[in-house]
């Protein structure tokens, strides 16, 4: 189960710097297009929307970020937290529920929970 496990640390770590990354594309495309329209009023819309976006995606992704590592390190709060993060995932369809049912059936393994309990 530690392959499983490992593996599983690896795709929250993947899927959250995805997110960060996809939103930082947005937040620079947002303030792009805001500078081309030449006008006040869109390019204060468009930054404010960029501004909640990226503080939005980033306030989402570090505890998946922060759950991954603990995964990594083997730490029984990661497991729990990970758990948590994954029934949200579900509604994330398609790659968000496919990660978050693998977590879920990772995480909750017999072999998993003594895993983390030894270390």
């Amino acid at each position: 189960m530690e392959k499983h496990v490992n593996l599983l640390a690896a795709l929250q770590l993947g899927f959250r710097l995805l997110g960060l990354v996809i939103a930082g594309i947005f937040f620079v495309l947002l303030h792009f297009i805001g500078d081309l329209t030449g006008e006040h009023e869109p390019q204060m819309i468009l930054s404010i929307i960029a501004n909640v976006l990226i503080i939005v995606v980033t306030v989402l992704s570090l505890p998946g970020i922060i759950a991954a590592i603990g995964l990594f390190r083997k730490k029984e709060w990661a497991r729990i937290l990970t758990l948590i993060i994954s029934v949200f995932d579900l509604v994330s369809f398609p790659i968000g529920t496919a990660i978050g049912v693998y977590s879920i059936w990772v995480l909750s393994q017999p072999e998993t929970i003594e895993l983390f309990k030894n270390s």
